[in-house]
């Protein structure tokens, strides 16, 4: 199930890339849409990093993303992995045509994560 998400990108992290081989890029959004703004963090992987290149911080951003949870150790944890992301007021800006999940050619990246 994709999720949508509009707000100002506070700032865009590094890549960071594991011992595994396995790569992502974390962003930062501001979501002022309720009483107190929230800062939520999203990731890219692997080849959807490149959706970051053309984004910065100031920017005003609708994310398309999916929620990925697992356990490790008895602990839960979740992540915010974003397939696309469009400048506000524009149809494509910085976005790649994702649709619902990964695209034709596309792999799954569940079965790819290392934890």
């Amino acid at each position: 199930m994709a999720y949508e998400m509009t707000g100002t990108v506070a700032k865009v992290l590094d890549e960071q890339t594991f011992a595994s081989g396995f790569s992502k890029r974390e962003f930062v959004l501001t979501d002022e849409s309720g009483k107190f703004p929230q800062e939520i963090c999203f990731e890219c992987v692997k080849e959807k990093m490149a959706l970051l290149d053309e984004v910065k911080a100031g920017d005003k951003v609708t994310v398309t993303f999916d929620i990925r949870g697992r356990e490790y150790n008895g602990r839960y944890f979740n992540n915010l992995n974003a397939w696309k992301i469009a400048k506000a007021g524009e149809g494509g800006g910085a976005a790649e045509d994702g649709g619902d999940g990964p695209g034709p050619g596309e792999i799954d990246l569940d079965d790819e994560i290392p934890f």
